[in-house]
């Protein structure tokens, strides 16, 4: 698989997930994933060099993701991510009218439970024990009338990076994103039109900031948004 590499240096590589392939190997070493197909990478140009996952996509979401090349980078940027100085962004198509029901922008608060056993996260009233905060902003986009009903599509920048974050927080507010049945999705899509927009973060040993952007994607429902596409 040809990857798309965006930035790449001794110490990071800055690359875009393609969907359907795993973050990080699972258990049983079963399906793609972005380790194993960076260190082919690797290989081929003839460089040694260890992947490290830093955060993780959904398998079903694509977009941008950044990766150490060796421990002391690893080990820089995760304690961006634990103090919460990696910037992301994300597209998001979500069912409804989420102007008007919940205004152009605006943030979104929550608390959020993981039951790992289910994968999946629950919204709850309380803070209590296993239960986190998860805050994001948003921007409505563009929103379009289809056979589907209205869509509205949405640029999310996390404030908080829990597990399903995004998609559970809009559908507690009756706003799935189209194609995530796993959270109320009506509408019949192979994937859940989520996308890694945009990552920023301090070059681990330049101290530069860096940020780097993909543009809304292609194909499925992206397509019925080519206009927004069309003038970024």
């Amino acid at each position: 698989m040809e990857l798309n590499i965006l930035y790449e240096d001794k110490a990071i590589i800055v690359c875009e997930k393609p969907v359907g392939v795993l973050s990080q190997a699972d258990a049983q070493g079963k399906g793609s994933n972005m380790p194993t197909l960076l260190s082919e990478y690797f290989v081929k140009k003839g460089e040694r060099a260890t992947p490290y996952v830093l955060h993780r996509l959904d398998a079903a979401v694509g977009g941008v993701m950044v990766f150490a090349k060796n421990g002391k980078s690893a080990a820089a940027l995760s304690a961006q991510i634990a103090r919460g100085e990696m910037q992301k962004e994300y597209f998001a198509i979500c069912q409804g009218d989420v102007k008007a029901d919940l205004g152009k922008e605006g943030e979104l608060f929550d608390y959020l439970f993981r039951d790992a056993k289910k994968n999946k996260s629950y919204v709850t009233d309380r803070k209590r024990a296993g239960v986190k905060d998860a805050r994001l902003t948003y921007r409505v986009l563009s929103s379009l009338e289809t056979e589907d009903g209205l869509l509205s599509l949405v640029r999310v920048t996390l404030g908080t990076g829990r597990t399903h974050q995004i998609r559970v927080q809009f559908a507690s507010r009756k706003h799935p994103l189209v194609g995530d049945k796993r959270y109320g999705s009506t509408v019949a899509c192979k994937n859940v039109m989520l996308f890694s927009a945009s990552i920023g973060f301090c070059h681990p040993t330049k101290g530069e900031s860096m940020t780097f952007s993909l543009p809304l994607p292609a194909g499925a429902v992206w397509d019925r948004f080519a206009k927004v596409r069309d003038e970024e």
